[in-house]
């Protein structure tokens, strides 16, 4: 039986995709790959989710994601924003203010991630019952 990635292009100069907007995950240059790892890193998902109930400063979010640093939260925020996911609004105040909301595209990419969130919550029981979920540490 052949592999359903095996006939999959990897590379994007072989095959032009019909619609040449739409990316190409599995070429290996395809700038959709640096996307989709933002998007799905591990406090990627997790700001996005927590964007979905509007807008948070920054120290909301680091309170709500348990186990984040700082430097984490920033580069991923800093990486959601050059996407176009997530809108960043600097008040010039003293002390500084800063917000962070979703873009529409934010709130598109975070209704999918959450879609998957929401599965992997109602199913980490049976997910757990077969060895799954080993500790983050031991990844």
């Amino acid at each position: 039986m052949a592999s359903v990635l095996s006939d999959i292009p990897c590379d994007a100069a072989r095959a032009a995709p019909a619609d040449a907007t739409r990316g190409q995950v599995f070429a290996q240059h395809c700038p959709s790959r640096a996307v989709l790892s933002h998007v799905t890193s591990r406090w990627g998902v997790l700001v996005l989710v927590a964007l979905r109930k509007g807008t948070h400063r920054f120290g909301d979010l680091r309170r709500s994601l348990e186990g984040v640093s700082e430097k984490m939260l920033a580069q991923t925020l800093q990486a959601l924003e050059a996407d176009g996911f997530v809108q960043r609004t600097a008040y010039p105040v003293v002390p500084p203010r800063v917000e962070y909301a979703l873009t529409p595209l934010g709130a598109e990419a975070a209704a999918h991630v959450h879609a998957l969130v929401d599965w992997i919550e109602t199913n980490i029981g049976t997910i757990l019952s077969r060895g799954g979920g080993a500790p983050l540490d031991a990844l």
